[in-house]
């Protein structure tokens, strides 16, 4: 018996110490990873100081393959066209909501961040997707690379993405009314809505196009499209509606859109609209 524990501990022994030296063997060297913190930029720390600090929203636009389709041809934004960008939606879009809705209100509710991409995102039907909002978290914007700040026309097709995924966003948080706005134009929607002109679809009561793709859309659409457009262009294109249907169900939904914000966010609207059309003016005369 002494024999057969003497030899247990032994074998205990020299399995500890060929564990132990295995160990030692094993252990890797110095880390491969870097750790070394890249060194931040006069761009990094303005981003920092007006985006990160007062909004909580990062702004990559450095290259991320994991953030862009890899299927289509995307390129980063040229470094000096980054802060006219930022620029512009910061005066558009953050301040006007700021001012309306109250210092924390895009902070409360925004995407985490924005994707800056330099060049074109071209479907192959044509057409040309000027931004993305990905589970509210994530808002792209394409065609940075092509921001002119003294043509208003260019601005606002800019600012119109962001203005649009925003009202994404928004009614993830709080759901607009689908079951009347569906009764307004009940026929009209559909996935070829590229093939359409303007015209053809105003005279049916889409404010755009590509407002016929869903109600979702169309309701991004019609309250993005008054945001970007001055009182006295949106009411232009009203007196230009020639179909009393199609006039009637524009002005529905814009009261519909209206009411959302009252009820939704207790924000006016046309105050937001006024805010906006003062902003975009103050950034074409900078």
């Amino acid at each position: 018996m002494k024999l057969f524990k003497y030899n247990k501990i032994a074998i205990l022994a020299l399995v500890s110490i060929a564990l132990t030296s295995c160990s030692h063997e094993d252990q890797p060297g110095e880390s491969q990873l870097d750790y070394t913190q890249p060194i931040k930029t006069p761009l990094d720390n303005w981003i920092t100081a007006n985006y990160l600090n007062p909004f909580n929203i990062n702004v990559q636009y450095k290259w991320n393959q994991n953030t862009v389709d890899n299927s289509r041809y995307l390129f980063p934004p040229a470094t000096d066209k980054v802060m006219p960008a930022l620029e512009i939606v910061q005066q558009i879009w953050l301040k006007s909501y700021s001012t309306v809705g109250g210092a924390d209100f895009v902070k409360k509710i925004a995407p985490r961040e924005i994707v800056l991409v330099g060049g074109v995102n071209l479907n192959s039907v044509g057409t040309r997707t000027l931004g993305l909002a990905e589970g509210g978290q994530r808002v792209t914007l394409f065609e940075t690379d092509y921001i002119d700040k003294s043509d208003r026309d260019n601005v606002s097709e800019f600012i119109h993405t962001i203005q649009h995924e925003y009202i994404h966003i928004l009614n993830q948080h709080k759901p607009f009314d689908e079951k009347a706005w569906a009764k307004v134009t009940p026929v009209g929607y559909t996935a070829d809505w590229y093939n359409f002109d303007t015209e053809e679809s105003n005279e049916i009561g889409f404010i755009t196009s590509y407002a016929r793709s869903n109600i979702n859309e169309d309701f991004a659409e019609t309250a993005s499209m008054i945001l970007i457009l001055t009182k006295a262009e949106y009411e232009d294109f009203l007196d230009n509606i020639d179909s009393p249907f199609a006039y009637q169900a524009l002005k529905t939904k814009e009261a519909i859109v209206v009411k959302y914000f009252k009820e939704a966010f207790n924000m006016d609207f046309y105050t937001l609209r006024d805010e906006a059309e003062k902003n975009t003016t103050a950034v074409i005369n900078n």
